[in-house]
């Protein structure tokens, strides 16, 4: 019997000699809790009585303020079990390291392996590596062959370094926004003599340098990706499933979500885990930077009530064991950015002590480094990493104060126009800052029973603030409330006492969405002049969750997620909401030149009282630029509510590179106006076209608002948005002067360019008409995808999930029209029908496939 401990660490078996080749073998496990399961004292609280402190284990097990405790801390086994066959020799952990040199035109890949002969005689073997890019499907074209010979001493384990390999201008990697995330496989094989074939190894790599330091203008940490600075907006993931049920499937969709946001940064909070290799293979595919924290908490480590152990866990040495093998697993990831001892803390002395040690730079890659690898020191790819830095918890050395005072957040509900201002953050690097997100109501209904379905009761204070009162079930699910009395009125209520449930989840859309997009537009207003990088608390719920995510349990995006979308996408133009100065960034290393700004506001008469245009303007890289005040709000009469559309336009063939689109109220109003304007009717078009294989669908949908003619003097109907490759990266050919070439065959070229892929059966286009006599604003418009149910019973979830849109919770002014990608696949047997409703379409929601 074989006792291994250590959750964070792999165990290998040798059974060779135990299998029955010719029968049935069975495999036994015995299972046992953690040492220290601990309890929930009735207070609740962070981590309950830390006792899971003491285990070398995830610590959210035992409950936190955002999760319910797990019964079983998750007794049993957690990740894969697999069978391997090799032969005499094995490969054992490769580890791989790219440097640059002449301004990265010139790349060497540094390889190094162990190599195991479980024999009893000396292997002579030819140790083969391998670095090749794939074309097209499965064709590949080979980089680099090389062929080295090894003996092996019988029952040795030794390491093999390989002579580094030269590459002129490789592929690069970059995060998610700033350009492609070119990979090459990387293979190895061992070959034994007399034997053939003994083991393979194989990998996706790519080339790239992650480089960081303490900015000193803004005392935060500022990271460099192949020498350009990346401001960083991310967000902080716990994990993808509480009870540990984890799935490439789900892997890809939870990262593709976040690149979909424009993310690019994902902290893996240390009271987590270390997740498994498709998460990252997938930060590598959709280029999200990856911070990784080891399993220490302050609220578990050192600190909460009552006070926890500052030395656990007790046993330092399994925890070092599970940490070394850790960064083995990952270290190869181009995503992997930096290690983190802890959150809101730092290990005891002596870990922190092996750490830094063990993960200290290797002088190639130090700041300070030259560009040459000098003869005497070790090839980088020796060292257990090298390559990253290690930093000894998240709010050190250039994150919160620096100094690991509790300086992150805050957790709650936020006035908009605050987040812009002076005194909001004064660090330079926040790692957690949290709101709301509260999911729709058919989440609600599908994860609760109906007592759960009833609202909070809005309390009346004498202060004359709101104080929401939710239900028990509510509070179960770490509900986190619209208002902060004393300091924020309840932003629901702006909108309205919600009537119901579906009332209220709309209206917590409408909050979502203006909450999280000035969040970080706030912090991209002080792009590099106060901030490098903020992380929100947090992207996504491990089980279902009402607060801090983008996206619900079951896979549904809030209007948060697209809030998000908007204020992250790399050039961007918004609105200050503390100086109503429309600003400008560019968070990409190319200039803009000959641009212009389109600023107009609509009323809810569907008149535009304001439009503005600014042109010949030049953007440069990596800047904030300040356009001009919204003069709208200051002119004579203006209206208590309206809506303000703001595009960023190139003047040379009027391709959009920015659109964003506000509703705002006059100092010391509210929304309460826009519940009369649901009565509105305005007529939309609806143009579909669908392409599918097998159960896979990809679905473009033109939406266009037929209640005023579009005016060819001005650009507010136009929509030809600049092309964006699939990697989030703008395409810079298509912001230059296009010749001859209609709009028609621009939006044909951009359609084939998305369902390239693979052929599918194409379904041709339909068109569909929501009838309205009213002019104004379609506001607020959100398509799901369905189950085409004939029996369907009333309170039937029948939403089909994940769907990737392109956007969601849009609007479009008078005679407007947007285009909006979607996919998704759909169960065998299932007819997927496409629904749209919005503010003004609450009673009508017409299938449109």
């Amino acid at each position: 019997m074989v006792l291994p401990k250590g959750m964070f660490r792999r165990h290998s078996l040798e059974v060779t000699d135990i299998l029955n080749p010719d029968g049935e073998n069975l495999l036994a496990v015995l299972v046992h809790p953690p040492d220290h399961p601990g309890r929930i004292p009735p207070e609740g609280g962070q981590g309950g009585d830390h006792e899971i402190g003491k285990d070398v284990a995830t610590q959210y097990v035992e409950g936190w303020d955002w999760i319910a405790p797990v019964r079983d801390r998750n007794t049993g086994i957690w990740d894969e079990v697999s069978i391997s066959v090799t032969g005499p020799v094995n490969i054992i952990d490769p580890h791989l390291v790219s440097s640059f040199f002449d301004q990265y035109t010139r790349a060497y890949l540094h390889a190094t392996t162990e190599l195991e002969n479980r024999s009893a005689w000396v292997a002579d073997c030819s140790l083969n590596i391998q670095v090749a890019t794939e074309l097209e499907g499965s064709v590949c074209l080979i980089e680099y062959l090389q062929t080295q010979h090894v003996s092996v001493p019988p029952g040795a384990r030794i390491q093999y370094t390989f002579p580094k390999l030269s590459f002129y201008k490789p592929n690069l990697w970059w995060p998610n926004g700033l350009g492609k995330q070119s990979l090459y496989n990387v293979s190895i094989t061992v070959d034994v003599k007399g034997y053939g074939e003994s083991d393979t190894w194989g990998h996706l790599f790519g080339f790239r340098k992650i480089e960081s330091h303490i900015d000193s203008a803004t005392g935060g940490r500022l990271f460099k990706v192949n020498g350009q600075p990346i401001f960083i907006r991310g967000g902080n993931w716990i994990l993808s499933d509480c009870l540990l049920r984890l799935s490439k499937e789900r892997y890809k969709t939870d990262i593709k979500f976040h690149a979909d946001m424009n993310l690019n940064m994902i902290r893996c909070w240390g009271g987590g885990l270390a997740e498994r290799p498709d998460f990252y293979h997938y930060c590598d595919v959709y280029g999200l930077l990856v911070w990784q924290e080891f399993w220490i908490t302050g609220d578990v480590d050192g600190r909460g009530i009552p006070v926890s152990n500052p030395d656990g866990p007790l046993d330092h040495d399994l925890f070092m064991l599970c940490a070394r093998d850790t960064v083995k697993l990952l270290r190869n990831h181009p995503s992997l950015t930096l290690w983190v001892g802890g959150n809101e803390q730092v290990p005891p002395d002596d870990i922190n002590t092996a750490l830094k040690n063990d993960l200290k730079l290797h002088p190639l890659f130090e700041s300070h480094s030259g560009n040459a690898l000098s003869i005497e020191e070790e090839d980088p790819s020796q060292y257990l990493d090298g390559t990253r830095v290690y930093i000894q918890g998240s709010m050190w050395d250039g994150f919160a104060n620096g100094k690991g005072d509790f300086t992150d957040g805050p957790y709650e509900i936020q006035n908009p126009e605050d987040f812009f201002k002076d005194n909001f953050y004064n660090y330079g690097f926040n790692p957690e800052v949290g709101s709301v997100g509260m999911p729709v109501s058919a989440t609600i209904r599908a994860t609760m029973p109906p007592k759960g379905w009833q609202i909070p009761l809005f309390k009346k204070l004498t202060n004359g603030y709101t104080e929401e009162v939710p239900n028990p079930i509510w509070e179960y699910h770490k509900y986190i409330p619209y208002s902060k009395p004393g300091k924020v009125h309840d932003r629901i209520e702006l909108y309205g006492i919600p009537k119901d449930l579906d009332d209220f989840c709309l209206k917590a859309q409408l909050v979502n969405y203006v909450q999280y997009r000035a969040l970080l537009e706030g912090w991209n207003s002080r792009m590099w002049s106060k901030y490098t990088g903020v992380l929100i608390w947090k992207t996504q719920n491990p089980w279902s969750g009402l607060r801090g995510q983008f996206y619900d349990y079951l896979l549904d995006q809030t209007a948060g997620f697209y809030g998000c979308r908007c204020a992250a996408e790399p050039i961007h133009i918004q609105l200050n909401l503390a100086t109503y100065f429309i600003e400008v960034v560019n968070t990409t290393s190319e200039e803009l030149s000959n641009v212009a700004v389109e600023a107009s506001v609509w009323d809810l008469e569907g008149a535009c009282p304001s439009y503005n245009v600014f042109d010949k303007l030049s953007l440069p890289p990596k800047k904030v630029m300040s356009i001009s005040e919204l003069n709208y709000p200051k002119s004579e009469n203006p209206k208590p509510v309206y809506f303000l559309l703001l595009k960023l336009y190139n003047m040379s063939n009027n391709s959009i590179i920015s659109r964003n689109f506000y509703w705002l109220y006059l100092p010391g109003g509210d929304y309460k106006l826009l519940e009369p304007y649901r009565n509105k009717r305005i007529p939309l078009q609806i143009t579909s076209k669908t392409s599918h294989k097998d159960s896979s669908y990809e679905i473009e949908m033109n939406v266009q608002n037929k209640s005023e003619k579009p005016d060819p003097k001005i650009l507010t109907y136009n929509n030809n948005f600049a092309n964006r490759h699939e990697d989030g990266e703008f395409d810079m050919a298509s912001l230059e002067p296009v010749h001859n070439k209609t709009e028609e065959k621009q939006k044909a070229g951009l359609f084939q360019r998305l369902y390239r892929q693979f052929p599918r059966e194409t379904d041709g286009s339909k068109i569909s008409e929501i009838k309205g006599s009213d002019v104004g604003v379609a506001f607020f418009l959100k398509f799901s995808v369905h189950a085409l149910k004939t029996d369907n019973k009333g309170g039937d979830d029948t939403r089909i999930l994940p769907v990737h849109y392109s956007d969601n919770y849009f609007s479009l002014v008078p005679g407007e029209e947007m285009s909006i990608k979607m996919s998704f696949k759909v169960p065998q047997g299932v007819t997927p029908r496409v629904t749209l409703e919005g503010w003004n379409y609450q009673s009508e929601v017409p299938t449109v496939i």
